[in-house]
């Protein structure tokens, strides 16, 4: 895909990969984040694939692939989805909102075409078309976390109530502060719904079955998830966010993953990582080096309140 046309306004540095062709920042970090925070502003989210499911059969068919409840989605609500194994591990997530003729998606860069094929493999006779439209629709993120799809070519000239634009790093410092995670940056793949905070999210627990839907509901009902969402808090006098991918440690040992790191404006250097249940939510961590306090975004007891009811 080609790099974002908002690339040529003043100030902008283009992020790194995955999130290269859009900007990182137009130069002024801490002020684009708070202008983010208060509103009146946009996030170009070019970079994310745009995927279209069409067809009146289109959301009962959604409906019984994902873990979400899609049957009967009102037109203009914004949902989460994911796409599971049969382990219940997660290999597709996507945010989406449907039109009342079209269900529009968008997912991390780089991940349309995959989740094209799959869907496309799963449409039997069902009367549904899936397409990968990236390259005349895009993505822009707006405060409080929202979003739109907007035509590609009107990127330019968007409407004048929505302000200039901020970066990409604006709004990943605010994602990672509200605990979301990317899927494929703080997931991997062995990462069950459970372990990332998506239950009640992405994951309705009471729909019908779908793939994966086993493991789901058996850790959710009886067992503790393998690892446990944090949002770690760093040590702000250290010149480096540990990379995507870096060890966290206890005591040299390794017990954990970072996933995405960024600098809020309030909060300092802050990550979302998985790390095994049974490390002490008050023990302090090494990130790639660097001291980090927990803070817990997933009970390591889940599971365990559903118990009581069940007996």
């Amino acid at each position: 895909m080609s790099e974002s046309p908002l690339l040529a306004l003043h100030g902008a540095v283009k992020g790194d990969a995955p999130d290269g062709g859009v900007a990182a920042h137009y130069g002024a970090i801490s002020a684009e984040q708070r202008r983010l925070v208060d509103g009146g502003t946009f996030v170009d989210m070019s970079h994310r694939d745009v995927v279209t499911i069409s067809g009146p059969d289109r959301l009962s068919w959604l409906h019984s692939l994902t873990t979400q409840f899609l049957e009967n989605l009102a037109p203009g609500v914004p949902t989460e989805v994911l796409l599971l194994s049969p382990q219940g591990r997660i290999e597709h997530g996507f945010s989406g909102v449907d039109d009342g003729e079209t269900f529009w998606a968008h997912t991390e860069p780089g991940a349309g075409a995959a989740l094209v094929a799959f869907l496309d493999r799963m449409r039997f006779m069902l009367r549904v078309e899936v397409a990968l439209v990236s390259d005349e629709h895009a993505v822009i993120g707006l405060p409080g976390q929202t979003w739109r799809i907007v035509p590609r070519s009107s990127l330019v000239d968007l409407p004048a109530e929505l302000g200039d634009p901020v970066g990409l790093w604006a709004w990943e410092a605010l994602r990672i502060e509200a605990g979301r995670v990317r899927v494929g940056l703080d997931t991997d793949d062995r990462t069950i719904p459970n372990e990332a905070g998506l239950l009640g999210v992405a994951v309705h627990l009471d729909k019908g079955c779908y793939r994966g839907q086993e493991t789901v509901a058996r850790v959710h009902t009886l067992g503790r998830p393998p690892r446990r969402l944090v949002l770690l808090h760093l040590d702000g006098s250290v010149d480096h966010l540990p990379p995507h991918g870096a060890e966290v440690t206890l005591d040299g040992k390794q017990v954990g993953t970072v996933g995405t790191a960024a600098r809020h404006h309030e909060l300092g250097p802050i990550a979302l990582a998985l790390v095994k249940r049974n490390v002490d939510v008050g023990a302090t961590l090494l990130a790639d080096g660097v001291s980090a306090a927990q803070e817990a975004l997933v009970d390591p007891e889940a599971g365990l309140h559903v118990r009581p009811v069940l007996s």
